[in-house]
């Protein structure tokens, strides 16, 4: 029994594992890059551990967190603080998700924004979302959720894609987060293949026999 969830709600934790399961499945998580968290109370939320296989997690696969770091920090996921984050200046914030998502990665490297060109994308996300420069990855942990916060203030939005590491988002609702990171993750994806598609066709020399 994870004595740090006792008196946690199960069917929420359940919800989570199921949710980080698709996650993986749809390849937005990998085996142990990734986090989810759910907020309990103004000061406590619930987030994976650091060691957690995200494909099949189960109530041991959780930590319950204060808002203040204390020693069970040290077993929860390395997002943690960005989470916390988060739910300190964003009340509205019930649920957020670290994704590693890679073609929103690949994307993100020689672009400054995510411009959908596919109707869902352009429906859900809007005509533009500005990409946040991660800069100089030696440091990008040390300030990264002071980054996030200022770009979620800043741009009024609760999804950010972050240039070489992946996607942020939170919300009052579970599946819209999802939403959110699927269908940016989607976008990303279908640009990556239009721009490749024009390339090779562009060159009209390889039809030539």
């Amino acid at each position: 029994m994870n004595i740090h969830i006792k008196h946690t709600d199960t069917e929420l934790i359940h919800r989570l594992c199921k949710v980080s399961s698709s996650l993986f499945q749809s390849g937005l998580f990998g085996i142990f890059y990734g986090s989810i968290s759910a907020r309990l109370s103004k000061e406590n939320f619930l987030i994976n551990r650091k060691d957690a296989l995200l494909d099949s997690m189960d109530l041991d696969s959780f930590m319950l967190l204060h808002d203040k770091e204390d020693y069970r920090w040290k077993e929860a996921s390395l997002d943690s603080y960005i989470h916390a984050s988060i739910y300190r200046n964003f009340l509205d914030a019930q649920f957020v998700i670290c994704a590693y998502t890679p073609f929103a990665s690949a994307y993100s490297l020689k672009r400054t924004s995510l411009i959908p060109n596919d109707y869902l994308g352009y429906k859900v996300l809007g005509k533009q979302c500005p990409i946040l420069d991660s800069k100089d990855y030696d440091t990008l942990y040390e300030r990264v959720d002071t980054d996030i916060v200022r770009y979620f203030k800043t741009h009024k939005s609760n999804f950010v894609i972050i240039k070489g590491f992946g996607i942020y988002a939170y919300g009052r609702d579970l599946n819209a987060v999802v939403k959110l990171i699927a269908t940016a993750e989607h976008s990303c994806k279908i640009s990556l293949f239009s721009e490749s598609i024009n390339e090779l066709y562009t060159d009209e020399s390889q039809f030539e026999v």
